[in-house]
């Protein structure tokens, strides 16, 4: 074989593995781009504030906030469900961006959501299904959370505050039926929250920080 003839030969071998090593070049900025842009891990927290249909809307208008999820915190039997969920309280499970929220912003978002004074529930509904908590799942958070508690009842100038602060155990989701309530059902709820005297209590009680976030860090 002349090497002209072996040169012919070799060279769509050359230009194929040229090609595939372009691809693969390619390929791995295309990766390097898909991970900057990732976004950072989700992080979960539990808070009660009372009929978990209000506080699922009232954090889910958060930016940073990827969604609110209805469901019971705080009982032992397993497998709660809205007709017996004894020993639990309404409460949601809040999926957030930790680039765009931190824990310390979702306290103060929670306590201008929330009557610290009412030991009985919340608003219009009463019993233990409805009173408020706070769920921690670490250390730092608890260690936050009870700074918050005690930034809440210097604000308000007492020591009778009532919302209570809990070790995060098992959270079950509520029905399908009661997941965004507020966005299926509009006319009801908007009309259950204003019957409750949800907005008004809480204007009174934090002003105009009421709904949207008080400035206790």
């Amino acid at each position: 074989m002349t090497l002209f003839n072996r040169a012919k030969t070799v060279m769509p071998f050359i230009l194929i593995l040229f090609a595939g090593a372009v691809m693969i070049f390619s390929s791995s900025k295309n990766a390097q781009s898909d991970t900057t842009s990732t976004p950072a891990e989700v992080k979960t927290a539990v808070f009660a504030a009372g009929c978990f249909w209000c506080i699922e809307k009232d954090y889910e208008k958060h930016d940073g906030v990827v969604k609110a999820v209805s469901g019971y915190a705080g009982g032992t039997i397993e497998n709660p469900t809205y007709q017996n969920h004894e020993g639990y309280v309404e409460a949601i499970k809040v999926f957030y961006d930790p680039r765009k929220l931190s824990y310390k912003d979702l306290l103060e978002i929670y306590w201008s959501n929330v009557d610290p004074l009412d030991a009985r529930g919340q608003f219009c509904d009463k019993g233990n299904a409805y009173k408020s908590a706070i769920f921690y799942g670490d250390e730092s958070e608890q260690k936050l959370a009870e700074q918050s508690l005690k930034k809440v009842a210097k604000l308000l100038d007492t020591d009778d505050i009532a919302t209570t602060i809990h070790e995060a155990t098992t959270f079950y989701d509520a029905e399908d039926y009661h997941q965004d309530y507020y966005k299926k059902n509009s006319n009801k709820y908007e009309f259950y929250r204003w019957r409750c005297g949800r907005d008004s209590r809480l204007k009174e009680l934090w002003g105009d920080k009421a709904l949207k976030r008080l400035d206790i860090f």
